[in-house]
């Protein structure tokens, strides 16, 4: 199998293989792949990267070590505490950088942007910033020892990483609310029986892999349309949602790609899109 490589900023690793899979690593295990400036930095910089990587069918999201992403490293944190460098990110947080959003949203809301599904693997922690670049994605396999948590306000903070407009959309306000004002740390379990996680499997990573493999094998117009629908669905009025709807349908009827999956179907075989 060919594979393309690329590393960001020492901290982020993407490996898209020849069936359009990429898996985007976080690779600061020993720091339990808290989020320091370089993480951001890579993270962003591999979303910008995968935008343009052609033939991109799916993504998979994965931390190594024993855990997903432990959210922002404590040395931030310790600068708040003396009162160091508050201009700096006050400033950060300001500006819109990305479009709708700042840098630090962006390593969130970039996977929600992205053409193509994502699917997080998570294990261990996934705390504060960490979350929500887990709620960036489409859908979160959790492990057994997975444990999530809204942290900020552990540290007198809101989600500020894309957090609230990805939490609307997956668990009940009220739950949300709790999330926000305690911290609590909620196990894998209840984490997919309140919407946090999509579903709790032996191994994220292969699960997350095998999904990707399947997502692959479909129509890539169509899967990156029903993208763009349900992307809509959180915001667009029913008029808005129920045209987009017909629009992409027509869109799709009787592609190229259409075509082929209707023949595959019909002839039980494995279908062959062919991108330019």
């Amino acid at each position: 199998m060919n594979e393309m490589q690329q590393r960001f900023h020492d901290r982020v690793a993407v490996r898209q293989d020849d069936d359009g899979i990429a898996q985007v690593w976080l690779q600061r295990p020993d720091k339990m792949n808290a989020l320091d400036d370089a993480m951001l930095a890579g993270l962003v910089a591999a979303g910008d990267w995968l935008r343009s990587a052609k033939g991109l069918r799916a993504v998979v999201l994965a931390g190594e070590g024993q855990a997903f992403c432990a959210g922002l490293d404590m040395a931030n944190f310790s600068r708040i505490a003396e009162g160091k460098g508050m201009d700096v990110a006050a400033a950060a947080v300001r500006e819109r950088t990305h479009g709708v959003a700042n840098l630090f949203q962006q390593v969130g809301w970039q996977w929600r942007a992205l053409a193509v599904p994502v699917i997080a693997a998570v294990q261990g922690v996934a705390f504060g910033g960490g979350l929500q670049l887990a709620l960036g994605a489409d859908m979160r396999y959790l492990a057994a020892d997975a444990r999530l948590s809204v942290r900020e306000i552990h540290w007198g903070l809101v989600p500020d990483m894309a957090g609230m407009p990805l939490l609307r959309e997956l668990v009940r306000a009220d739950l949300a609310r709790e999330l926000v004002f305690t911290g609590r740390i909620v196990a894998a379990e209840e984490a997919c029986a309140i919407g946090l996680g999509t579903r709790l499997v032996p191994d994220p990573l292969t699960a997350a892999m095998e999904q990707a493999c399947a997502i692959a094998g479909c129509n890539p117009d169509a899967i990156r349309a029903g993208k763009r629908l349900l992307n809509m669905s959180a915001d667009a009025g029913t008029a808005e949602l129920l045209q987009a709807e017909s629009l992409e349908q027509l869109l799709l009827l009787g592609s190229d790609h259409q075509r082929e999956a209707v023949a595959a179907a019909l002839s039980r075989r494995k279908p062959v899109f062919v991108e330019d």
